[in-house]
């Protein structure tokens, strides 16, 4: 299975989303959607999984929980929007990796790309994808996951912030 992950669009969906992630079976958004059509139209190109974030008015709050938990090909997966960072997560999730205990947190928020192992648990977070921030750069991941493992890890540049 291949997925497409993305965060922090803040209201602005770069159609280059659609081609990178035309080989995924799904897609993930890690929050911070900032508006319902980004919504509707990754809806229409591929399965979605999606968290409000902060910035999140009540249409998307409506439509994307604060948080997910599933499994797709044996991992188990926890997306949210704020999560903190390995080891030093927010009191909030640390509670829920002791109850779930996912394979993989997924989350956005700081707009810094990590891709994280600590001690059993991968941690995700694509950076952003949108304009708005301190980032210079929006960014996604692409990756596979198969027979219970992640592979073929990919960061994907979308070109520079319009602040910079």
């Amino acid at each position: 299975m291949k997925i497409g992950l993305l965060s922090d669009t803040h209201g602005d969906l770069d159609p280059q989303v659609f081609s990178y992630f035309e080989e995924c079976d799904e897609v993930w958004h890690a929050g911070d959607v900032g508006d319902i059509e980004i919504i509707s139209k990754l809806k229409a190109f591929k399965p979605l999984q999606a968290v409000h974030g902060n910035i999140d008015g009540l249409e998307v709050r409506r439509e994307c929980p604060e948080d997910l938990h599933f499994t797709r090909g044996g991992v188990k997966v926890f997306l949210t929007h704020i999560a903190g960072k390995p080891p030093f997560f927010n009191p909030r999730v640390q509670e829920i990796l002791r109850e779930q205990q996912p394979d993989i947190v997924v989350c956005g928020h700081t707009h810094i790309l990590r891709v994280l192992k600590h001690q059993n648990l991968f941690y995700l977070n694509p950076g952003a994808a949108g304009y708005y921030g301190f980032h210079q750069v929006r960014t996604l991941l692409r990756f596979d996951i198969v027979e219970g493992k992640l592979g073929n890890m990919e960061v994907i540049e979308l070109g520079p912030s319009r602040r910079y």
